[in-house]
């Protein structure tokens, strides 16, 4: 079959416009900006700064109805689990949920059945299958997904209103998380704006804080 100019023309790719200067230099401050712990007054939950989740879906957020402590649930390919985001204790596990609830997408809202002390729950799932968490808290924190070499999203905590984060790293923004070794699934608040989660397919990664470590009007300026 001859190829006409018209064909030939159509097949051309076109090219993404080439960055700014003003976006090279925010993109190469991102890539400087090493790992860092989350600032005071948060802290890792977990031992090891993660717990193994093999197969991880998704997670969402719940309310401890005797302690009132933050609850994430974990949807994976080997069941659904409950984790304490004040403690790090898993307080639940149903290693074979029905077919109709084991992944959220069964349902419009994206929730799966809630386990162990929010059984009589729902519990919305932020994951593979769409859905988001907090990104933002009332007392001024921030939590942005930003991706300056794909495929690895890196996860950076802030103080300073988001990008494009002007002052120096780790005076009012941290980059705590880096996902380059798994997929990426979600990251966000719990509604209580005492709990960070980020979770990839492989682990969940969380960060706590007391109730009454909310910021000052003196430490937001």
């Amino acid at each position: 079959m001859k190829r006409t100019k018209k064909a030939a023309s159509a097949e051309q790719s076109e090219h993404e416009p080439e960055l700014s200067a003003y976006q090279r230099a925010m993109r190469d401050r991102l890539l400087a900006a090493p790992v860092v712990p989350a600032p005071e007054p948060w802290r890792p939950v977990f031992e090891y700064a993660y717990v193994p989740v093999g197969g991880l879906i998704g997670i969402g957020f719940a309310t401890h109805p005797d302690s009132g402590h933050d609850l994430v649930m974990v949807v994976s390919h080997d069941g659904h689990g409950l984790f304490d985001a004040v403690t790090g204790e898993k307080i639940a596990r149903d290693r074979d949920p029905g077919p109709e609830d084991s992944t959220p997408d069964a349902v419009g809202d994206l929730s799966c059945p809630g386990l162990g002390p929010i059984a009589r729950s729902r519990v919305r799932i932020a994951g593979l299958f769409g859905g988001g968490l907090h990104t933002t808290t009332g007392d001024g924190w921030s939590l942005e997904v930003v991706i300056p070499a794909w495929p690895n999203e890196r996860v950076l905590l802030s103080l300073d209103g988001g990008l494009p984060h002007a002052g120096p790293h780790g005076e009012r923004w941290w980059h705590i998380f880096h996902s380059d070794y798994s997929t990426f699934r979600t990251a966000g608040f719990s509604p209580s704006g005492r709990t960070i989660a980020v979770a990839t397919s492989s682990d969940l990664s969380l960060w706590t804080r007391g109730p009454d470590d909310a910021l000052s009007g003196s430490t937001r300026a």
